[in-house]
């Protein structure tokens, strides 16, 4: 939906809401247009039914509004006089329509200064876990996500079984555009494969003031531009289309920011022409055949050499290594040579971005590249249009055409583009086992989710026993900064003690008082 649309149809509800409470306001002794007029109608009824006004805020938030308006349908029935399980019920079920009747039919009286303490247990419970989900799904939407590392394509800097906090609010958080969908979990209901959201009607795209720029080489959560399965991880052949916000989330570290020309040259990066330098917990990672003197390296050898991934192939092992361990291991007295697996330059492979036989480009060699940045015009013709082509026609949403060699947007003969929006190139560390930019190419800045910032959990599927499979030195660590990641988990366990002590002296002081 359009903005206008939206306009309209938030105008459709002011009246709907007027035609239902009007004389409801009048009875709690208000004036019957306040009732019409919007926004201000809303926080007069959070007058009447007793309820701050701040929760006028929480029904004009998406996902949010979703757990309020039955919360203040309730209310409001309750407001005047109907306080039975059954009224809440048709308050509820009736999408607020029940007001009708109050409004109508029924000669119900305003209940002035009515108590808001739940006259059972029950409705208690239900209040506090409703308050509780309405809390939880404010910060997870807008402030602070939960996310769990699912891949190794960022291994030896983020594992498998890592738990993070991603931020919302470093790069500005996206408003939900899916207007209908359940708090708190993604594309699909738990335990079941069912989608948690409705496509329609959706909202406009739209973020919140960052407080920073993304930057180069740091790590983002951003969902995944070309996603069409039905799940994360579904390898079925029955593909759908999903708005923006239910795509799946990839995690990947952003290698070019707009503006920046890109190239990969024997599997490095560089920038501008110039070798990109990463970050030192940065471990970009490689094949290699790895020949023995005949003998097999041993699983105490592999793990100090801090090796997670590889096989044996017979006469020689194909294994995952940094540069660094790459060097050690050579020095191992069985190792006989190594050498890392790159595909030569020149070699097409029909995987990579763009995806055109122009561009004899493979996932060690490749480019150079242009990554757009908003407001910035490019030529457009036969060479240029494969890396621009899914930017125009699906991430800004114009219609594309070709005739022999005349490029029309629109309808508009074209010989160049602007750009609607920044683009960024997102890779992996572990580069020969990484699906990233290089095979679907730009990721459209409304498309990016936020930046990890905290590593709460960390759990090895693969270790002996509960306490070698707690990654215990990686609990409580930040993700970004320099040097060894160092735990917070003691500071964090102190503060808990010092808080639980003084918690418990204020009580002692209350009960003697």
């Amino acid at each position: 939906m359009t903005m206008i649309q939206w306009f309209i149809f938030f105008l459709i509800v002011q009246v709907i809401h007027f035609l239902g409470t009007w004389k409801l306001y009048v009875k709690a002794g208000r004036k019957s247009w306040e009732a019409l007029v919007p926004i201000y109608n809303g926080v007069i009824l959070m007058k009447i039914i007793n309820r701050p006004f701040w929760w006028v805020i929480l029904l004009f938030i998406p996902i949010i509004n979703l757990l309020m308006f039955p919360v203040v349908w309730v209310e409001t029935v309750r407001s005047f006089g109907k306080y039975k399980t059954i009224d809440s019920i048709l308050a509820v079920v009736t999408l607020g329509f029940y007001a009708y009747y109050l409004n109508y039919v029924e000669n119900a009286s305003y209940v002035e200064d009515r108590s808001l303490k739940s006259r059972t247990e029950l409705g208690e419970w239900v209040s506090s876990i409703v308050f509780a989900i309405v809390a939880a799904t404010l910060v997870h939407t807008y402030f602070m996500q939960p996310y769990t590392i699912p891949t190794s394509s960022l291994e030896k800097s983020l594992l498998v079984g890592d738990f993070l906090f991603v931020s919302k609010f470093h790069y500005g958080a996206r408003t939900p555009m899916t207007t209908i969908a359940a708090p708190m979990v993604h594309d699909s209901l738990p335990l079941t494969k069912f989608k948690s959201y409705l496509k329609k009607p959706q909202l406009p795209y739209f973020r919140l003031p960052a407080l920073q720029k993304i930057k180069r080489n740091e790590i983002v959560v951003f969902s995944w531009p070309v996603d069409t399965v039905r799940f994360f991880f579904d390898k079925s052949k029955i593909h759908i289309d999903k708005p923006i916000d239910k795509k799946s989330n990839y995690v990947k570290r952003c290698v070019g920011i707009p503006g920046d020309s890109l190239e990969i040259k024997d599997g490095y990066i560089y920038i501008n022409g110039k070798q990109t330098v990463l970050p030192d917990r940065a471990k970009p990672q490689y094949m290699h055949k790895v020949v023995t003197e005949g003998q097999q390296l041993s699983a105490a050898t592999l793990k100090r050499y801090d090796i997670t991934e590889g096989s044996f192939q017979g006469d020689y092992y194909m294994l995952n290594l940094t540069d660094e361990n790459a060097a050690r291991l050579k020095n191992n007295p069985i190792v006989k040579s190594i050498a890392k697996e790159l595909t030569p330059n020149g070699n097409y492979n029909s995987r990579v971005f763009p995806h055109s036989s122009q561009y004899a480009w493979s996932d060690d060699n490749f480019g150079p590249i242009y990554v757009p940045e908003a407001g910035k015009t490019v030529a457009l013709n036969s060479q240029s249009l494969p890396f621009y082509k899914r930017i125009i026609e699906v991430y800004e949403k114009n219609n594309l055409t070709i005739n022999g060699d005349e490029i029309f947007i629109n309808g508009k003969l074209s010989t160049e583009y602007t750009f609607k929006q920044d683009y960024y190139w997102m890779m992996g560390d572990n580069r020969h086992n990484s699906e990233d930019a290089r095979y679907w190419g730009y990721v459209p800045f409304d498309h990016v989710v936020g930046k990890p910032v905290f590593i709460w959990f960390s759990w090895d599927t693969n270790g002996q026993g509960l306490a070698d499979k707690i990654r215990w030195g990686r609990v409580f660590t930040t993700v970004h900064g320099a040097g060894k990641p160092v735990s917070y988990l003691y500071y964090f366990l102190g503060a808990l003690v010092l808080w639980f002590v003084y918690s418990g002296y204020r009580k002692r002081k209350k009960s003697e008082e």
